[in-house]
């Protein structure tokens, strides 16, 4: 590797200037310059052509762009490593917010630069009725059905997110509309022409037509009908395939876009984000639903919850959040069950009460919801979904939901520790009707069903300062107030027959003190499953894991 050059090392020599100095004048040009005159800096670079071309297309971002030159000349670094390191460094030390990877690539590189979002962006433009008529457009995508007409043909082309409807004319297009086939992945050219009776406003006229890439063999079954006509198990057999329908696309889509809400929720409240082990010593639930194997020599488990690291951290962060898989040997063969899913957890410090929790839970489920309507609204209207709206939850305790249920619909339930598959759908009728919600706390669950760290309710020990939260008639959620104290806890393990030297490292945070704490757990895929109102989770399962399954 080269030595750094004498401008990269007089550049650099200059950013270690304070912020402070950058705001003592207003032109950003300005700025760099003072910098560099005061430290003695040669200014000769600043009239490099590339330097001046690079500083015309990108404005005032010229320092950022010195920068990269002379990394570039100095270390021999790939170009979008050095333009990487440029912008981390310059958000990091002078707050420049608006410089992005896609503004310099596009002008260090623009031959073979390539904007994999340009469609997404001119789809928003075209929504928002922003390009001309007549204008010329290229992007890519896979063709996803060819529909032949009298004298023109339909065809639909399946981008990143969109179908979108394009239009071939024998007289406009270079190619003969033969020599494309459903499944082509393809490069297009087409021209906009401005059409009232398309969906969104506009007609694509393909002009070029680029195969990029075609499949060898004949798809197994017919991917473009509205819901496809195939059987359960053929539908996960063939999952990359499947998932290319435009339906069973968008409610993986949903699944992303619940991820993104939570972590936008947890991001703006100042959560910190911990990423826990999957291979653990002792299981955090308890129970015989664990996977068993060997660690060297040693037996260890595949993790059920992030619970005990989560409890450890706040300690150290006050808040935090986990989102990953997590595992449980259920040998259900039920419509709700899967052995692998992802689990979304938080837990904060600091607590009054566990209505807190349900507070907070109540707040990030407000913006999961809003995330979801303002940037997927498409998917959702394509799968039918109305989204709950709320300010509140209702809540009512385990025993008088139970014995409401009951007289309620003249039914006896065996279960009188827990709730019943049947019990949850009747609560979920029940407050869809009289309360207009969707979404209802149960709170108060009893201490024989809850883990070891739930902390009982000091009016009545038999129950917790517990709670789950059930949505359209299914449990979603369970969280609760978690034990704090160490001599509880170590109370409550010896009444439950515990091995206490098993969990040593977790009860160091008790030792040695913790602030009064609690969390919750949701299921990614449960709770995708219940929003969409959907007959199996594993529909709402990327690749479902379950007794039977381990393929693809």
């Amino acid at each position: 590797m080269q030595t750094p050059s004498r401008h990269f090392l007089q550049a650099m020599q200059a950013l270690k200037f304070s912020k402070k100095q950058l705001k003592k004048t207003t032109s950003p040009v300005e700025s760099f310059k003072k910098l560099f005159i005061k430290n003695d800096v040669s200014l000769s670079f600043l009239g490099d052509p590339f330097i001046i071309k690079v500083f015309i297309n990108t404005r005032n971002y010229l320092l950022s762009l010195v920068l990269l030159n002379y990394i570039k000349m100095s270390f021999l670094l790939s170009n979008y490593l050095c333009v990487k390191v440029v912008v981390v460094f310059l958000k990091l030390l002078y707050n420049v917010e608006n410089i992005t990877l896609r503004i310099i690539m596009k002008v260090i590189d623009p031959k073979n630069y390539q904007d994999f979002n340009a469609f997404e962006k001119l789809y928003e433009s075209l929504k928002n009725k922003k390009v001309k008529d007549g204008k010329t457009v290229e992007f890519y995508g896979s063709v996803y059905r060819i529909r032949i007409m009298s004298g023109f043909s339909f065809v639909l082309i399946r981008t990143a997110r969109r179908v979108i409807q394009c239009v071939f004319v024998p007289e406009k297009a270079n190619f003969n509309i033969e020599s494309i086939k459903e499944g082509d992945y393809v490069n297009l050219k087409c021209e906009i022409k401005v059409e009232e009776r398309s969906k969104i406003g506009y007609d694509f006229n393909i002009l070029e037509c680029k195969i990029i890439s075609s499949a060898s063999f004949e798809l197994p079954f017919v991917v473009n009908k509205k819901e496809l006509d195939i059987s359960f198990d053929k539908l996960l057999d063939f999952r990359p395939i499947s998932l290319r329908n435009q339906k069973e696309r968008s409610i993986i889509k949903i699944c992303d876009g619940v991820m993104q809400g939570f972590r936008k929720y947890f991001s703006e409240n100042d959560y910190t984000e911990i990423v826990t082990p999957k291979l653990v010593s002792a299981g955090a639930e308890g129970g015989a639903d664990m996977f068993r194997l060997k660690y060297f020599d040693k037996e260890a488990f595949l993790a059920q919850s992030p619970q005990v690291y989560k409890q450890m951290m706040v300690g150290v962060f006050d808040k935090v959040f986990s989102m990953g898989s997590v595992f449980r040997a259920e040998k259900s063969h039920t419509s709700r069950h899967i052995t692998e899913f992802q689990g979304i957890d938080f837990e904060i410090g600091y607590i009054n009460s566990f209505e807190d929790i349900m507070s907070e839970e109540t707040k990030c489920l407000i913006c999961v919801f809003a995330h979801l309507r303002n940037n997927f609204a498409d998917e959702l209207q394509l799968l039918n979904v109305t989204l709950p709206e709320f300010a509140t939850i209702p809540s009512v305790k385990f025993t008088e939901i139970k014995e409401l249920i009951s007289k309620e619909y003249k039914r006896q339930f065996r279960s009188e520790d827990d709730l019943e598959p049947e019990e949850e759908k009747l609560i979920g009728e029940y407050f869809a009707k009289r309360h207009n919600s969707n979404l209802v706390f149960i709170t108060h669950y009893p201490s024989s069903k809850r883990p070891f760290y739930a902390m009982d309710d000091p009016a009545d020990t038999k129950y917790t300062l517990s709670f789950d939260l059930l949505l359209n008639g299914s449990e979603i959620t369970t969280g609760g107030q978690r034990i704090h104290d160490y001599d509880m806890q170590i109370k409550k393990m010896r009444d439950r027959g515990m091995d206490i030297a098993g969990f040593e490292s977790y009860l160091m945070i008790h030792k040695y003190g913790m602030p009064p704490h609690g969390g919750l757990g949701i299921g990614l895929e449960r709770f995708v499953m219940k929003l969409l109102k959907l007959e199996n989770i594993r529909i709402a399962t990327l690749f479902p894991r379950d007794v039977e399954r381990l393929d693809p």
